[in-house]
C-alpha cells in the first residue's frame, strides 16, 4: 500500500489520539498535500519542526496499529464481505435468486 494512503488510514482510526499539533501537521501534510515549507508558513514553525512533528506522528499511528491491529481487521473485514459479495453472485443462477441478492445487498450495505 502506498505510505501516503496508509498513513490517511491509520489517522483516520488513530488520528484522535495524537496531539493537537501532530493533527495539524499530518492532516495539511497528508490530506491537504501541502509541503513542509507551506505548512510552515502557515502554522509558524520551522521546516524541521513541521518534518519532526510529521516523523513523530507517524510513528505513534505505525505503533498504534501495532498494538490494536484496527486497519488491518477493517482490511480484512472488507475483502471478507467483497469475498462474500462474489460468491452469492455466483450462486445466484442457481438458486433463490431473490435469496442471493438479499446477501448481496447486505453485503454491500456493510462495506459501502
Amino acid at each position: 500500500m502506498e505510505k501516503n494512503i496508509e498513513i490517511s488510514l491509520l489517522y483516520d482510526f488513530y488520528g484522535q489520539l495524537l496531539k493537537e499539533g501532530q493533527q495539524k501537521t499530518v492532516t495539511l501534510y497528508y490530506n491537504d498535500d501541502l509541503s513542509l515549507s507551506e505548512i510552515s508558513s502557515q502554522l509558524g514553525i520551522t521546516r524541521q519542526g513541521v518534518l519532526d512533528s510529521i516523523k513523530r506522528a507517524e510513528k505513534s499511528l505505525y505503533s498504534y496499529e501495532e498494538k490494536l491491529g484496527l486497519l488491518k481487521r477493517f482490511q480484512e473485514t472488507e475483502k471478507g464481505l467483497y469475498e462474500i459479495e462474489e460468491l452469492a453472485r455466483s450462486l445466484q443462477n442457481r438458486y433463490d435468486k431473490t435469496a442471493v441478492q438479499k446477501i448481496i445487498d447486505t453485503a454491500k450495505s456493510l462495506h459501502e
